[in-house]
């Protein structure tokens, strides 16, 4: 059994471990009493190129904590939590791959969300932005920001940059609930995905 530290540090004696520290929860499933839980991260702090991505393998053994350090199930973990996580080092070569999960602690949560759906009228790289179209008026317009920590997907669930997203394509975007009285508005994209 693994020892918890004061800080809520995870000693693994004997265990090859993969540590994720702010990693994003991009999706949770259940299957009897596993949780599934599919994460994205960085290989180490500052980095800058594409994420890691890995579906976490969490059963009884599985230590989950919240905000607080309180003991919870696995099942309670939500998309778009961040969290620190050790894994086995030990993976499938499925894509994505797949770990034992030994430790999770919840670090933040996602701001409320809006999910909202158009087409691309613009990609702008070199001011991280688009422009989605939501109807048949250019009015329907909405200025999506898109952050370092905003995920991409592509139509089969692979993060991709936003270079590889092109006019025309239409993407279902989840988003902070605030906009601005602008014209058009904007609002800050936390998850963008094509979906055709």
């Amino acid at each position: 059994m693994d020892d918890i530290d004061r800080f809520g540090s995870i000693q693994s004696p004997g265990r090859n471990a993969i540590w994720a520290f702010s990693a994003v929860v991009e999706e949770v499933a259940r299957d009897r009493n596993t949780v599934f839980i599919t994460i994205s991260y960085h290989a180490c702090i500052g980095c800058t190129g594409p994420a890691e991505t890995v579906r976490l393998v969490a059963g009884r053994d599985t230590a989950v904590y919240d905000e607080r350090g309180r003991r919870i199930r696995a099942g309670e973990l939500e998309r778009g939590m961040t969290v620190d996580a050790s894994f086995s080092s030990a993976m499938t070569r499925s894509i994505p791959p797949q770990a034992q999960a030994f430790f999770i602690r919840i670090t933040g949560r996602a701001d409320r969300t809006e999910t909202t759906s158009g087409r691309i009228a613009e990609v702008n790289t070199r001011n991280s932005f688009l422009l989605v179209l939501t109807g048949p008026n250019p009015a329907s317009a909405i200025r999506f920001q898109i952050k370092p920590e905003t995920v991409i997907l592509d139509l089969f669930g692979r993060r991709i940059p936003l270079a590889s997203l092109r006019p025309g394509l239409r993407v279902r975007v989840e988003h902070a609930t605030f906009m601005t009285a602008s014209i058009p508005p904007q609002t800050t994209a936390f998850t963008v995905q094509v979906i055709r």
